[in-house]
Parts: structure tokens; C-alpha cells; sequence
């Protein structure tokens, strides 16, 4: 049985601080600890003058002590709740749900508060402080508001799904040995822009899973089109990263210096659609039976890793990429910083809605479409398209015609802003316009900004000097896009691609904040037929895009269905106390 002189006490420190001890030798308390015991005799000198002052000074230290204790209490539990909450939807009762709740009362200092780091200082850090978090959507307020603006401003249901990432048994048995691997590394180099390399990054650290080697921290690729030569610390967090997956996957900085002169085993044509089979039975025999021979081989190298794996996985690598995507991803401290601070500036003033309108040049040539802004820029697509047809996606053999009206084609400003009337979006609804210089400039957003005048980009939000530093850096840049779109009431994509199926899923994961996906196949014909009213046009929209406005959506096994956009049932349960 323990002695009592042993045992702890569990209201004060083992190791109080100096101040501590200065509080209690001032306390009656002090008395009870420090002092030795005094006779009766003694009692008649207790209430001298200079006690009785040093009793009031003693008590005054003290309830200023337990003051400061107080209110230490109460803001860590305020923080602890926001924390526990802020990855689900919030409840009908919180002041960012309700619809009295105007922005303008929402202060500064509770702004801060909500775009506060959380510092991990444990070994591993906690999966509810890490997934980046939208700052609270807006309610709608006045009597002058209409019926069809509110069902526009309106969040969906989440139907109860919170995230869950409840690892199986024999997943977590095979960590402890996966997480040490020392004799087999992984190096993987990522391609395109950043949200087509944050694809490559997921699929790396489960291919690194699979293989059970270490993965050397991602080699981003220098990008043609646009010139950047940013590097994995530039733009993600690298700390956090290792960190977050530390129990999954060993990540190192860069091979051992027992591998640097290593024959490496590179990998260039990977098809698509590739099964964990496929990956072991054709990389893991091969290296394991080398991987004795340190100065041989043991290191393996993949390009061109995009969309190659599989997006039907097994449940525990399916959960890893969530775990990837929406957790050990965080953007590099300097652009969550500047990111969080434009957000906030958009977000104070009320509900907005944000827009990643595709409109670049590189886009139109891309997807083999035209601009609708003329023949003058139409040519200067066409031309650019035939020098450059390795750029090209999707079918050779279609038209640009066709791709529009197969839905292949980015909804240009007019397209957009037809839409968002059709839906109910007012006049006065506040725009942030997401994406890189539109292809014709001030002439490719005349129409939409014809229709509602109030929208801004980040370069209209940051003040002087705040983007000097990413002049040139694009995939910071579509960080910092992400960022202020992530905390928008409302998201639209023009076309989508890597930034919308990456901002639908988190946007799910984080509590279902609507997110309309236009449906290009079925209305864009609509766009063109002159014959219909405007009335008949809105009805029209709005049954097309009834079902896709960020309710849950379960994830099925077609080949286009990822579950970074969709992770639902893999990555969310239905009644669950989830991990937040």
C-alpha cells in the first residue's frame, strides 16, 4: 500500500513556480506549511497592527490569485469547447447559427480568437486540433429579407455525420512496425498545380503505407505552365505533417546518408486505377529483396503519380487519405496566417459567397474550350491549342463545341452570374472571386460584375504589401484562395477540377456548409435557348441543382469517386461521437 507521504496532490504542481511560493508565503495558508507550531502563549501577538496588514495584504494576493485562476479556467474552456464543436455544424442554440446574429457584433477580439493556432506540444497531435476549420456561417437578419434569399443563404442538413476515423484492429497492430521503417524509402515526385500535388502527397503517403517503407518528404516539381519553384516547407506545414502521421507512415526530411548512393528503382509509367495488389506485387518483392543491400538499392521513386491509384481502397487506406487531406495538410504557418487574416476581413462584414471562376488562359487551352469573349481571344485560344496539344485533357476528338455541351467547359462570367440569380443569390450578395488573372482581364468579368457589384479578390483584400512575398508563387497563392473560400456561407466552382472536389469534401468534413456543384451537362443547353422566360429558367436551375448543394452524399464505387470529395461512409459516421 502506498504511503500517504508519496502520494501526489493533484491541485498543486510538484514543482511549484517561484511565484507560487511567493503568493504562499504572503497567505494565512502559509502558516499550515511553512511555520512551526506555536504555543498559546504566543496568540496575544497575532493581532498587532503590522499582522493585521500583512494579513490584508496577504488577502488581497490571494483572491487576485484565484481571480486570475478563474478566468484562466474559463478562456481554456472556451477554447476547449470551440475546438470539440468547430468541425461540426453548429448547433441551433450557438449565436453563429441563429438568425438574429449580425456580423457587426461578432468582435475583433472573438475574430482573433477563432483564427488562434492550436500549438501541439505533445508527441502526437490531437486529429480535432488539426483539420483547418471554417469560421461560423452566417445567419440571415432583417423583415426585407426575402423567402427565396434565405433558401439561398440557407446551410444544408448534415443528417447527424461527424468524422470518424476509427482505424481497425490489424491497422493499428501493423503501425508499430510501418511507423519504424528504416530499410525501404519512398520518394515521390508531385506535379502540377497545388492542389493537383496535394492529391499526389495523399496518394503517396498511402502508397508509402502499403509498401511499409518511409516516405522521404514530397519533391513538389517545378510547374511549366506557371513557373513556381516552391518547395514542400514553403507551402505546408512540415512538422505538422510528420507529426500527424507518425503512427501511419515514417516521414523523413531526406534519405539517410546509407542510402544516398543507392541504385534507385524509378517509376515512371504507372497506369491508372492501380490496386494496393498491383502496387506490392510490383514494387515490394522488388525492393525487399534489395533492400538488404543498402548500397544497392532500397529506395523506390514514382512520377507521375496523378489519379493513378485506385479510388476504391480498403476502409483503413481509405480513412488514411482522409487523414492526409484534411489533417496532416496544413499550409505553412506564414500563409495560414495572411489566409486567416483576409478571411476575416471577408467574413465580418457578413454571409458572401465565394466563386473559383477558371478563366485563365492556360485553362481555355487546357480544356480545349473557348472564351465566349470573342474572335479576337477565341483565335489566340485556337492557336495556342494546336502549338501545344500535349497540353490538351480529356477527349482528342471532340470539338470545342461539344465539350461544351458535355459539360467539359468552365462556366464563364455570364454563365455564372445567370446561375446565381437563378438561384436566388441578391444583388447585393458579396462576391470573392477565387482563382489567377482571367484570360480578356476586366472584359471577362464584366457580366457577372454587372450583376452584383460587390465582389473583391485577394489582391482587393490584402493591404499593401501583404502578397509581395508570393508574387510569383502561385500555388501559395491558391492556398491563400482556399483559405478565404474554406470559411465562404456559400461555394461555387466554375469548372471542377482539383480546388472543387478538394473544397466539396472539406467542406463536408467540417460540417456540410453548402457547396453547389453546377450541373453543366443538363443545363448548359439552357443557357442558349432563347425561348424560355426568366421564370421558367429559374425553376429549371434550381430543380437541377436541388440535390447538390452539400447535403451528406455517400461516396460509391465509380472511378471518379474520391473520397477526398466524398467521405462519406469511409470518413464520417452517421450517430457518432466522431473524433472531435
Amino acid at each position: 500500500m502506498a504511503r500517504a507521504r508519496n502520494m501526489k496532490n493533484t491541485f498543486i504542481t510538484e514543482n511549484p513556480s517561484p511565484f507560487f511560493h511567493y503568493l504562499l508565503s504572503l497567505s494565512p495558508l502559509a502558516s499550515l506549511v511553512n511555520s512551526p507550531k506555536k504555543t498559546s502563549r504566543n496568540n496575544h501577538k497575532l493581532c498587532t497592527p503590522q499582522n493585521l496588514s500583512k494579513l490584508f495584504l496577504s488577502l488581497l494576493f490571494s483572491f487576485a490569485f484565484l481571480g486570475f485562476s478563474i478566468l484562466t479556467f474559463l478562456l481554456t474552456s472556451q477554447a476547449s469547447s470551440f475546438s470539440s464543436s468547430s468541425c461540426c455544424p453548429t448547433s441551433p442554440s450557438s449565436p453563429f447559427s441563429s438568425p438574429s446574429f449580425k456580423s457587426s457584433e461578432f468582435s475583433l477580439v472573438t475574430l482573433a480568437s477563432l483564427f488562434s493556432t492550436v500549438k501541439d506540444d505533445g508527441d502526437e497531435p490531437s486529429l480535432s486540433n488539426s483539420v483547418m476549420v471554417p469560421l461560423p456561417a452566417h445567419g440571415v437578419v432583417g423583415n426585407n429579407v426575402s423567402e427565396e434569399e434565405r433558401e439561398f443563404w440557407k446551410q444544408p442538413d448534415g443528417e447527424g455525420y461527424r468524422p470518424c476515423l476509427d482505424f481497425s484492429i490489424g491497422y493499428r497492430k501493423a503501425s508499430s512496425k510501418i511507423s519504424k521503417a528504416k530499410r525501404r524509402f519512398l520518394v515521390v515526385v508531385a506535379s502540377g498545380g497545388l492542389n493537383q500535388q496535394r492529391n499526389q502527397i495523399v496518394d503517396a503517403v498511402v502508397i508509402a503505407r502499403i509498401l511499409e517503407a518511409a516516405l522521404v518528404v514530397p519533391v513538389l516539381q517545378v510547374n511549366m505552365i506557371w513557373g513556381d519553384e516552391s518547395e514542400f516547407s514553403d507551402l505546408f506545414d512540415v512538422k505538422h505533417f510528420k507529426r500527424t502521421l507518425q503512427a501511419d507512415v515514417r516521414v523523413v526530411s531526406s534519405l539517410p546518408s546509407t542510402h544516398l548512393m543507392s541504385r534507385q528503382t524509378i517509376e515512371t509509367k504507372i497506369p491508372y486505377h492501380v490496386s494496393p495488389l498491383w502496387i506490392r506485387s510490383r514494387f515490394f518483392r522488388q525492393v525487399r529483396n534489395l533492400a538488404a543491400k543498402l548500397n544497392e538499392d532500397g529506395v523506390l521513386v514514382l512520377k507521375g503519380l496523378d489519379s493513378k491509384l485506385s479510388k476504391n481502397l480498403p476502409s483503413d487506406l481509405q480513412k488514411l487519405r482522409c487523414k492526409v487531406a484534411f489533417h496532416a495538410l496544413r499550409y505553412a504557418a506564414p500563409i495560414m496566417e495572411l489566409g486567416n487574416q483576409l478571411a476575416g476581413r471577408m467574413w465580418i462584414e457578413g454571409p458572401f459567397i465565394a466563386l473559383h471562376l477558371r478563366l485563365e488562359k492556360d485553362v481555355w487551352v487546357r480544356t480545349g474550350c473557348l472564351t465566349g469573349l470573342g474572335t479576337e481571344y477565341d483565335d489566340i485560344i485556337t492557336k495556342a491549342q494546336a502549338s501545344q496539344p500535349e497540353y490538351l485533357t480529356g477527349k482528342l476528338n471532340m470539338t470545342c463545341i461539344q465539350r461544351r455541351l458535355a459539360g467539359l467547359c468552365p462556366l464563364n462570367a455570364l454563365e455564372m452570374a445567370r446561375l446565381l440569380k437563378a438561384l436566388g443569390a441578391p444583388r447585393s450578395a458579396r462576391l470573392f472571386i477565387a482563382g489567377g488573372e482571367p484570360f480578356g482581364g476586366n472584359q471577362a468579368l464584366q457580366p457577372l460584375v454587372a450583376e452584383f457589384p460587390k465582389f473583391v479578390t485577394k489582391e482587393m483584400l490584402a493591404q499593401d504589401g501583404e502578397l509581395s512575398q508570393y508574387i510569383n508563387k502561385s500555388s501559395a497563392l491558391a492556398a491563400i484562395d482556399y483559405i478565404v473560400s474554406l470559411s465562404s456561407d456559400v461555394f461555387v466552382p466554375s469548372h471542377g477540377g482539383n480546388m472543387g472536389r478538394a473544397m466539396q469534401g472539406h467542406r463536408a468534413y467540417v460540417g456540410h456548409r453548402k457547396y453547389i456543384k453546377p450541373n453543366k451537362r443538363s443545363m448548359i443547353h439552357f443557357f442558349d435557348d432563347t425561348s424560355i422566360s426568366d421564370a421558367e429558367f429559374r425553376s429549371i436551375m434550381r430543380k437541377l441543382h436541388n440535390k447538390s448543394q452539400g447535403q451528406p452524399e455517400l461516396r460509391t464505387n465509380r472511378r471518379d469517386r474520391d473520397v477526398i470529395a466524398y467521405p462519406i461512409p469511409e470518413c464520417m459516421c452517421k450517430h457518432s461521437t466522431g473524433i472531435f
